[in-house]
């Protein structure tokens, strides 16, 4: 039967330490920057495309 409390080993290896390290840095280092530009560029196009079908403001 699984026991919620039960405890876990904990995995505090050097190797899974530099993994973790380096998964983090891959994270907020390239994903996160990528990620952000492609929010933004995303938003840019809905509003252009937008204002293709509607016209400019104040039109």
């Amino acid at each position: 039967m699984w026991n919620p409390f039960a405890k876990v080993p904990s995995d505090t290896s050097p190797s899974s330490r530099k993994e973790e390290l380096r998964s983090f840095v891959f994270l907020s280092v390239v994903i996160a920057p990528i990620l952000a530009v492609m929010i933004v560029a995303s938003y840019g196009f809905a509003i252009w495309f937008y204002q293709i079908l509607t016209g400019p403001p104040g039109s």
